[in-house]
């Protein structure tokens, strides 16, 4: 988009990343803090401070903005917390959960950062933000590691100090598009017009020439509209093409993807034979049954996602903890990708943290744990992980890219079902795209 240029930190060598985390930069963050207090929280009963082992990471997602949400994902970390404590802490020592609204806002992001520098957290977990830019530049300057990011900005797979759990946006697509070349006639891709929205096209494109299909339509759109009836109607013409095949529709909106779908609902009687196809992230179940189950817009949609289907026995202790801590608590969904990702996160923290042993547990040694290579398995939630400085995917810009496995579901009678066994690779459509 015109009039837009993307600032990019500068990536430095591992050894320049971590500067003592003292003096200055811990007065200058604690004075940020002392702002920023209204805006988090902590979990209740575990206070930390100077001479004990308490160990601190921070939670961060968007609540309350006008465009995408995600408050399960630190309403979980905090109940990850209670249930962690409640059955010995974190290798026997006591976990400490802040969390930060980061408000969709660069600004915001960018002092969630700072108060996790200021709290001395040894990893920012399970977080949800587009502004990679914002934050990041501070966690490495600190030396503090991302773990188990959502995946949404090209940042997460570049930073020496992020370790992504899932393939992110860059594998969705990929595998979508792919699935759609076989599938769909035109395809038409209805994104945010931000930033984060720009990397999206290509990325499906990949998938797409994978199947010898044409590129998408590339249709921009405001992130936080309350009507997309222009776009629908963009969209559906471009997918039927005046010729009657069957073309693919793809609203990648956030949570702004149901409002569009309202307007596309509206606008499709002229185009019956168009259909839909998303990640996951932008539908759930929940999402399938207020639009009208197996009426509604997305009945036979494709859709791709970074994990099993939620029904699935591989998530019974992710449930078990939300039973056992947030039964109530209508802001998890375990059904929902962020809160997925969140105790994948968490498990990959976990996992850190026993492998030091007796050892210090600091940012440093965190890292340090996961950059010596470290397995981490997740209960087959995910193949093993393991982070290298330079991996497959590095020469196609995603060097910390290390999961690029996805799960193809499909929306019959209503219910969102798996529709393959197991986890397709995308790794090789990734090293085609044009990023």
């Amino acid at each position: 988009m015109t009039g837009r240029r993307r600032i990019r930190s500068t990536v430095l060598p591992r050894s320049l990343v971590r500067p003592a985390r003292a003096g200055a930069l811990a007065a200058g963050a604690l004075a940020a803090c002392a702002a920023l207090v209204a805006g988090c929280g902590v979990v209740p009963g575990v206070t930390g401070g100077s001479g004990d082992d308490t160990i601190t990471v921070m939670t961060w997602a968007p609540e309350n903005t006008g465009a995408t949400n995600k408050p399960g994902m630190p309403a979980f970390a905090e109940a990850y917390g209670r249930w962690v404590n409640a059955h010995g802490g974190l290798g026997g020592r006591p976990l400490r959960v802040l969390t930060c609204d980061e408000h969709d806002d660069a600004v915001a992001a960018a002092r969630c950062a700072r108060r996790a520098v200021a709290e001395n957290a040894v990893a920012v977990v399970g977080s949800y933000s587009q502004h990679g830019d914002a934050f990041l530049p501070t966690l490495e300057a600190a030396g503090i590691p991302y773990i188990g990011g959502y995946g949404l900005t090209h940042d997460e797979f570049t930073s020496p100090l992020s370790y992504p759990v899932n393939g992110g946006q860059p594998a969705l697509l990929a595998g979508l598009g792919r699935t759609l070349a076989d599938a769909c006639g035109p395809v038409a891709l209805v994104r945010p017009d931000t930033i984060a929205g720009d990397q999206l096209p290509p990325l499906l494109d990949s998938g797409l020439a994978a199947g010898g299909h044409d590129r998408a339509g590339d249709l921009r759109a405001a992130e936080d509209a309350t009507s997309y009836g222009d776009a629908a109607e963009r969209a559906l013409e471009h997918a039927a093409d005046g010729t009657g095949e069957k073309g693919c529709v793809v609203p990648a909106l956030g949570d702004r993807t149901g409002t569009f779908m309202d307007s596309f609902r509206r606008a499709r009687a002229r185009y019956p034979k168009v259909r839909t196809a998303t990640v996951l992230g932008s539908v759930d179940q929940t999402v399938l049954d207020a639009s009208g189950g197996a009426s509604g817009p997305y009945e036979g949609a494709y859709v791709t996602g970074w994990y099993p289907e939620a029904g699935d026995a591989r998530w019974d202790p992710m449930r078990e903890v939300i039973r056992a801590e947030a039964f109530g608590d209508n802001r998890i969904d375990p059904a929902d990708a962020g809160v997925q990702t969140t105790w994948i996160a968490y498990t990959v923290l976990r996992q850190a943290v026993e492998s030091l042993g007796d050892g210090e547990v600091t940012a440093d040694t965190v890292s340090a744990a996961l950059d010596g290579g470290l397995k981490v398995t997740t209960g087959n939630l995910t193949p093993t992980l393991r982070w290298k400085f330079q991996d497959t995917l590095a020469s196609v810009g995603l060097p910390r890219l290390v999961n690029a496995n996805v799960t193809l579901h499909q929306v019959r009678d209503g219910r969102l079902t798996a529709a393959a066994n197991g986890f397709t690779d995308v790794t090789s459509t990734l090293e085609d795209a044009a990023l």
